[in-house]
């Protein structure tokens, strides 16, 4: 997927809330761990005064005018993250696909060669070179529409949520050396 070159989040969904700041920092504030719904940016956030965060609940973070957020302190790598905000991660990114579906299934309408020997579609984990051409020939008759619809249409597909899930974890964890499809390189290059 092509990505903008300055990512901004709009939206963040809460994994972890620090009533009294991050155990690392000497700082005393409240900050909350969120991930970005859009480009998958991992960030700690300050809330406004008073405002207590839920977690796995959505804010706004954009520009403009916020209801509880005061400030974006900084981008933060995977390492970074509590215990708690870590184990929110996965089913945060989950959260974000299936909002998105459409998104993620026209990957796999749109998916193209990478290089003469590694296509888009095979950097997704479970998928090889037959997967590969069995969901290029049935989008070739019609485009996918739902996930449950490219299960359907290749059977023997690994589910193909759970792929995209574990491909921007993968991402996010820096297991990828060279080619990224959703979460934008330059964002990890930061760290």
């Amino acid at each position: 997927m092509i990505t903008p070159r300055k990512p901004k989040e709009e939206w963040a969904y809460v994994l972890d809330f620090l009533p009294v700041g991050h155990p690392a920092n000497r700082e005393r504030r409240p900050i909350a761990q969120v991930i970005g719904t859009e480009y998958f940016t991992l960030l700690e956030i300050a809330p406004k005064p008073g405002v207590k965060l839920e977690v796995m609940e959505k804010v706004y973070i954009g520009e403009g005018k916020r209801d509880k957020i005061a400030s974006i302190i900084r981008k933060i790598p995977p390492s970074r993250l509590t215990a708690a905000a870590y184990g929110e991660l996965e089913y945060a990114i989950e959260k974000i696909v299936e909002e998105n579906e459409k998104k993620f299934v026209e990957f796999f309408n749109t998916a193209s060669p990478i290089t003469t020997k590694l296509h888009q579609l095979e950097l997704l984990p479970g998928i090889g070179k037959k997967h590969m051409w069995e969901i290029i020939e049935e989008r070739k008759k019609k485009p996918f529409e739902s996930f449950e619809n490219i299960k359907k249409r290749v059977p023997t597909l690994p589910d193909p949520k759970k792929a995209i899930i574990k491909r921007i974890m993968e991402e996010l964890e820096g297991e990828e050396e060279k080619w990224y499809l959703f979460v934008p390189r330059r964002s990890r290059e930061l760290f």
